[in-house]
């Protein structure tokens, strides 16, 4: 069983469809699983334009040259929006009329194809539609009975909501009986299959519960004894078809630059501030940036954290904090220890600091006596303060 990557705590919601991904919303699996529906079928990749593919075989990664053109062939289109040309549109029926199958999988599909099919999908493109289930129907191909799979990953699907019956038989709905997969039969036992669902076709979907039998009965439509699947690349970076490829950064200009006085104009312009630009930048000398001078922030600190116990009031706070570095300065100057304030601590402290015993006993009393106070007022930490500082002072 494969481990989608990305359906951890933290699940991976790129939309790609690829063959190679095994994100949730990948085809990694439909993909690899195309063996166990046709059997000893080659499963080639297609990335070129159907419109510059030969009657005997797509141009693949590994074209299998023994096929003959009465071997029956398939064509699985996956993707986001496909939007074929004139051209491969008719490249695409020329191989249905040779007995050939075309699966497309997708959201949106170009008007023209739909136009020239006598069908339409509803008004949503299907990126907006990001709902956080899906629900599909789909008729079985032996016993024709409706079966229902569902999963709670995007939906990312559309409907159809015109079509003729008389060439559209409908094999499967959405969770309001809508159309969304249909097929359109041709003379030669081809077939052209548009299913607006291609969240079904994702490691997501498929891997979920029992949904694997949906995968198997979408494509057991196609005959069994297929000899060639084709999976296609390119409509996944030409979604407009050949009328997005070969074309310039330029291209958008072409109109412009047809004619010979605005193509003139155009370069002259260009030549002329290439022109500005260089004698500007030698004219003009770089700012020599102001060079500060260090900042002493002690100073600043010390305001700082004056500033905030003035504003905070914390005097209990602060006394702590001057009876720990009292304590701490006696232990490290005198080596005495002060885990016990007593009569002891108090005359070893006078004798080694040579500070007045009484004086040294009032300090020690008021540590011990701030320490269990509730609160300390003003005058009681500035008389604090002041005892501390002159210790400090008698060296």
């Amino acid at each position: 069983m494969m481990v989608m990557a990305g359906c951890g705590d933290r699940l991976n919601k790129r939309f790609t469809l690829w063959r190679d991904d095994k994100i949730p919303y990948g085809t990694y699996y439909a993909y690899r699983q195309l063996s166990s529906i046709f059997g000893e079928a080659a499963i080639d990749v297609v990335n070129t334009s159907p419109a510059i593919s030969s009657s005997l075989g797509l141009h693949t990664e590994a074209v299998n040259d023994s096929l003959s053109l009465f071997d029956k062939q398939a064509y699985l289109i996956i993707g986001n929006s496909i939007k074929p040309s004139e051209t491969e549109i008719n490249a695409l029926y020329t191989f249905i009329s040779e007995g050939n199958h075309v699966f497309i999988s997708c959201m949106e599909i170009g008007g023209n194809l739909l136009d020239s099919l006598r069908i339409s999908t509803s008004l949503k493109s299907g990126y907006d539609n990001d709902a956080d289930s899906l629900t599909l129907n789909i008729v079985d191909p032996v016993s024709y009975d409706t079966s229902s799979y569902a999963y709670p990953g995007k939906a990312r699907d559309n409907t159809f909501n015109r079509m003729d019956s008389s060439i559209t038989t409908i094999l499967g709905t959405d969770k309001n009986g809508k159309a969304n997969f249909v097929k359109f039969s041709y003379k030669g036992d081809g077939a052209l299959y548009l299913h607006l669902a291609p969240a079904a076709l994702t490691n997501f979907f498929l891997l979920h519960k029992q949904n694997k039998t949906y995968y198997d009965k979408l494509f057991s439509f196609l005959p069994k004894d297929i000899k060639e699947i084709y999976w296609d690349d390119y409509f996944r970076t030409h979604t407009d078809g050949e009328s997005n490829s070969g074309k310039s950064s330029f291209s958008k200009l072409q109109a412009f630059l047809a004619h010979e006085s605005l193509r003139w104009a155009f370069w002259l312009a260009v030549l002329l501030f290439a022109i500005i630009y260089l004698f500007d930048s030698k004219r003009k000398q770089k700012v020599i940036p102001e060079i500060k001078p260090l900042k002493n922030t002690s100073l600043d600190f010390v305001q700082t954290i004056g500033r905030l116990y003035f504003q905070r009031k914390d005097n209990k706070n602060l006394a702590g904090k001057m009876s720990a570095h009292f304590l701490d300065y006696v232990r490290n100057r005198y080596n005495l220890p002060t885990s016990q304030l007593y009569e002891e601590f108090e005359n070893r402290l006078a004798y080694k600091s040579g500070y007045d015993l009484q004086a040294v006993k009032n300090i020690v009393y008021q540590v011990r006596t701030l320490e269990g106070q509730p609160v300390v007022d003003d005058n009681d930490l500035l008389a604090f303060n002041d005892k501390l500082d002159k210790f400090y002072k008698n060296k």
